[in-house]
């Protein structure tokens, strides 16, 4: 039988339903980000960088961009005889079949393939957060307490801790008492989703609490484990980590990586961020363009005038058009003669000449203000916004638009335009 150490089980399947129209058609690992990457491949790239050579990826909600990406895992190194990366989507059964009901449930239908390996421990991880790790330490942590199970967690303002499941612990930082998104928090150790399991304790407690409905780290093995005594630690982590959970928190992590001094470092040597690199021509600036404080991706072509912005790869942006802090995603394209402002644009979106996003004062989202909010504007991948029209904040636009689709060329702001079937 083969036997590894640790092997990685990354949690990848989610909707990332706070992101709107970005994950109408993606799982929201498989977002863009910065520019050149998809949010999978931080944790990814954790993975290689602390020496774990067998990663699962559980698959679930429109897998097929993710999978395409992920491939057989040449970026990453990954691509191995004995070990590498592994997509796991859910999978019919002789008895009966089910989709991936919680993370823990996900885990569980994976028994087989960990088994496989014999590993002493296993890593469990989520495929939607933007942070560097070495996992390799957090091991020498758990090993050096004897622990059974350790959670990642990281300190957080009190007042936002009822949104996390919180960690209290003793001295030794051995995990007391663990409460799932307490109203009264009495601790800001806030868990990350990141743990480490004894193989062992992990199936004891899957096989468990297999029959619970919707089958969850947080609010079923944890406490299982808990309550048999097992040794609880909490790996306390003090580096940059962000949930890019929503559409505020996801143009904030962007802009980020264009400050001065980015807190988010993309270029160190040591700790590289890898990627499925399309074979794509060099960035072309003409005489006239202007790119301040900007990422730009390869293969894009820059007319206009840009400004703290984020732009992907293969983008064209047409002459006189200035764009300001905003997201273009890869393969967009931006007519001459447009204002953009703080726009999120997702992939292979075609925006006509003389387009003006972000105009006007604020307004509450009529559909979504939990979603759609912070003044941005949100275009959903392959939409069309057809030459001459101003649209306004909080709003969205998904699919292939017309100019009848606005009244006098024109979307006031928290307005919604979603024409799903043509998207």
């Amino acid at each position: 039988m083969i036997k590894k150490e640790m092997i990685a089980m990354l949690l990848a399947g989610g909707q990332g339903s706070r992101l709107g129209v970005l994950t109408s058609k993606v799982a929201k690992p498989a977002v863009a980000f910065g520019g050149k990457y998809r949010i999978i491949d931080f944790p990814l790239s954790n993975c290689i960088n602390s020496g774990i050579d067998t990663v699962g990826v559980l698959t679930q909600y429109r897998p097929l961009k993710l999978n395409t990406h992920i491939g057989i895992g040449i970026p990453w190194d990954l691509d191995r005889n004995i070990g590498g990366v592994t997509v796991l989507p859910p999978y019919e059964k002789s008895t009966n079949s089910e989709w991936y009901t919680g993370t823990a449930n996900a885990i569980y239908q994976n028994m087989e393939y960990m088994e496989s390996y014999n590993p002493d421990y296993v890593l469990i991880l989520s495929g939607d957060h933007i942070y560097k790790m070495d996992y390799e330490v957090m091991l020498d942590f758990h090993k050096a307490n004897n622990a059974e199970v350790t959670i990642a967690v990281m300190p957080v303002p009190i007042e936002e801790a009822s949104r996390f499941g919180i960690m209290i612990t003793d001295e030794n930082k051995r995990i007391t008492e663990f409460e799932e998104k307490p109203a009264h928090p009495r601790s800001n150790l806030a868990s990350m989703g990141i743990y480490i399991f004894n193989w062992k304790t992990l199936k004891e407690a899957l096989l468990a609490r297999a029959e619970q409905p919707a089958l969850d780290f947080g609010k079923h093995i944890i406490p299982y484990c808990h309550g048999q005594g097992c040794p609880l630690y909490a790996y306390e982590y003090t580096g940059y980590w962000k949930d890019v959970g929503t559409l505020h928190s996801y143009w904030q992590a962007n802009m980020e990586l264009i400050d001065i001094v980015p807190e988010f470092n993309l270029y160190e040597e040591y700790w590289k961020i890898y990627t499925k690199s399309e074979a794509l021509p060099p960035q072309y600036l003409s005489a006239e363009s202007v790119a301040e404080r900007s990422i730009i991706g390869e293969g894009s072509n820059i007319y206009g005038q840009v400004y703290s912005s984020v732009i992907g790869c293969g983008v064209t942006i047409g002459k006189g058009t200035v764009v300001r802090d905003s997201i273009i995603m890869n393969q967009t394209r931006i007519g001459d003669g447009c204002q953009i402002n703080k726009a999120i644009v997702a992939e292979e979106v075609r925006i006509g000449n003389n387009v003006k996003l972000g105009v006007g004062d604020e307004a509450e989202n009529d559909t979504a203000p939990h979603i759609y909010n912070s003044g941005l504007v949100t275009v959903g991948e392959k939409s069309v916004i057809p030459d001459g029209v101003s649209v306004g904040k909080n709003s969205v636009i998904y699919g292939v638009t017309t100019t009848a689709d606005y009244e006098n060329y024109y979307m006031a702001s928290g307005k919604t335009l979603i024409k799903e079937d043509e998207a």
